[in-house]
């Protein structure tokens, strides 16, 4: 539905603790335009991936995955190879294959930050799918604008900040709360940091009706 973006994704995971469990928010973040396409809240992180790379593939891309820069946790690639991958041809003789396999098409870059005491000493990045040269071309070399808005959320949403008595109880308020907080960034946030100083849904010319909860 979101025709407009370009296939290049940014993911990042947030742990928050509530008052009897804690639970992962994954957010997608289309790094061009800054939209927020995907979002999932699950209680680890396999269950998040998953469920954002449903959303991506229902909403835009039913057939390959766009380019994908993540974190250092395999959930993401093996979330995109159970939702993406095609089994091989059978050839007709033995057993036939059961394992999904990537595709040549494929852009996937895992970008790991390094801390010790609470500072960052190093950055490592592993290209998982694809060509090393090209998707390091395509994806950069960080995750800056999604780790922004992963910040602006916490500035919007007072149920995703850390240690305070504004955590939700029920699992029905928080889930909620994130979808309002994704429309008001989408359709009403200007980004300062774009060329123009727009909202994100303005940027792609999205209609309304198409930015789903």
């Amino acid at each position: 539905m979101l025709k407009n973006i370009r296939n290049r994704l940014e993911y990042i995971k947030s742990k928050h603790s509530g008052l009897h469990r804690s639970f992962w928010r994954g957010t997608a973040l289309n790094i061009d335009t800054r939209l927020r396409v995907g979002r999932a809240i699950g209680k680890n992180e396999e269950e998040v991936a998953m469920a954002m790379m449903s959303q991506i593939r229902d909403r835009s891309h039913p057939q390959e995955p766009p380019a994908i820069a993540s974190d250092g946790n395999d959930s993401y690639p093996e979330a995109m190879l159970e939702t993406w991958g095609k089994l091989p041809d059978y050839s007709g003789r033995g057993r036939p294959p059961t394992r999904k396999q990537p595709q040549k098409e494929w852009k996937c870059l895992q970008v790991t930050k390094h801390r010790s005491g609470g500072r960052l000493i190093g950055i490592t990045y592993r290209v998982v799918y694809g060509d090393q040269k090209e998707v390091l071309d395509l994806m950069g070399l960080n995750t800056a604008y999604v780790e922004r808005t992963n910040l602006t959320s916490r500035q919007m949403n007072g149920r995703m900040v850390r240690k305070t008595l504004s955590f939700s109880k029920e699992d029905e308020m928080l889930e909620a709360s994130c979808a309002w907080e994704d429309w008001v960034y989408n359709l009403t946030r200007p980004v300062k940091s774009l060329r123009i100083e727009v909202n994100p849904a303005f940027r792609i010319n999205a209609p309304i009706h198409n930015i789903r909860r």
